[in-house]
C-alpha cells in the first residue's frame, strides 16, 4: 500500500473540504442582504395585493409607505414596542398559544378609507400556506385576500393562489351580526352565505388549511381591532 499516496489523498480531500466550506459561507452571508430585501419586497407586495394595490415585487418597495401607515405587533392584545413586524417569523407563532403570539398588523389607507392588514400562516395537504387578509374599518368584512403556498399541488390545491379563488374572499364576513368570530367558511361548493367561500375542487384538504388558518390567526386581533378602531374614531371625532 502507497502511504504516502493516501495521506495526500487525504489531505487533498480535505483542503478542498474547507475551502468549499468557506466559500459557501462567504456566499451566504454575501447574498444573505439580497434575500432578506427581496423577502421584505415580496411581503410589501403581498400586502398592498391584499387592499387591491397591485405592484410588481421592484414597485411595492416605493408604494408600500405610501398607502401603510403603521406596523404594529401585538401580545396578548397589547402593541410591543422595539419589535419589527416584519422581523416576525409566523410559522414559529402559530404554534404558539394566541395570546403569547407576537401578531404583525399593518394599518394602511387607501382613498380615504382604512383597512387592517393581517398576516396568515398555516398548513395545507404537503407544507406551509401563508397569505395576507385586509379588514375593512367595520372589523367586519374582508377587502382582499391574498394567499400562496410552498407545495400544493398544481391544478388542485395550488389553486387558492388563483384571482378566481381570493375574489370569493371580497366583502364575505367575519363577524356575526353580535360581533363574534365565525372566520370564513369553504365549503365544497354551494357556498351561499355570508361568510362562506367555493372550496378548490380536489382541493379539500388544502380548502380546509385555508378556512383553520384564516380562524385561528385573526382570533390574535379581533378584540385588539375592536379597541383600536374604537380610540381612533374617537381621536378623529375630537379633531
Amino acid at each position: 500500500m502507497d502511504v504516502n499516496k493516501n495521506s495526500y489523498t487525504f489531505i487533498f480531500a480535505s483542503i478542498m473540504v474547507v475551502i468549499i466550506a468557506a466559500l459557501l459561507s462567504f456566499a451566504a452571508t454575501t447574498l444573505k442582504p439580497f434575500q432578506d430585501s427581496n423577502i421584505a419586497q415580496e411581503k410589501m407586495q403581498s400586502i398592498l395585493s391584499s387592499i387591491e394595490v397591485e405592484a410588481t415585487r421592484e414597485e411595492a418597495a416605493s408604494l408600500y409607505p405610501e398607502y401603510v401607515k403603521e406596523e404594529l405587533v401585538l401580545t396578548d392584545n397589547k402593541v410591543q414596542d422595539g419589535v419589527e413586524a416584519f422581523g416576525v417569523d409566523m410559522l414559529k407563532e402559530v404554534r404558539k398559544p394566541v395570546l403569547e403570539r407576537q401578531a404583525p398588523l399593518y394599518v394602511a389607507q387607501k382613498d380615504g378609507e382604512t383597512y387592517y392588514v393581517i398576516p396568515l400562516q398555516g398548513t395545507g395537504l404537503w407544507g406551509p400556506i401563508w397569505g395576507y387578509i385586509s379588514i375593512e374599518s367595520d372589523l367586519s368584512t374582508v377587502h382582499g385576500a391574498v394567499f400562496d403556498h410552498r407545495g400544493e399541488t398544481p391544478g388542485l390545491g395550488a389553486e387558492i393562489t388563483t384571482d378566481g379563488f381570493e375574489q370569493q374572499f371580497k366583502g364575505k364576513k367575519i363577524l356575526d351580526d353580535n360581533g363574534n368570530l365565525i372566520g370564513i367558511d369553504v365549503r365544497k361548493g354551494d357556498a351561499s352565505s355570508a361568510n362562506e367561500v367555493d372550496g378548490i375542487s380536489g382541493g379539500t384538504i388544502t380548502s380546509d388549511g385555508v378556512e383553520r388558518m384564516i380562524a385561528d390567526c385573526l382570533k390574535a386581533y379581533i378584540p385588539f381591532l375592536k379597541e383600536y378602531s374604537s380610540s381612533q374614531t374617537t381621536t378623529s371625532s375630537e379633531l
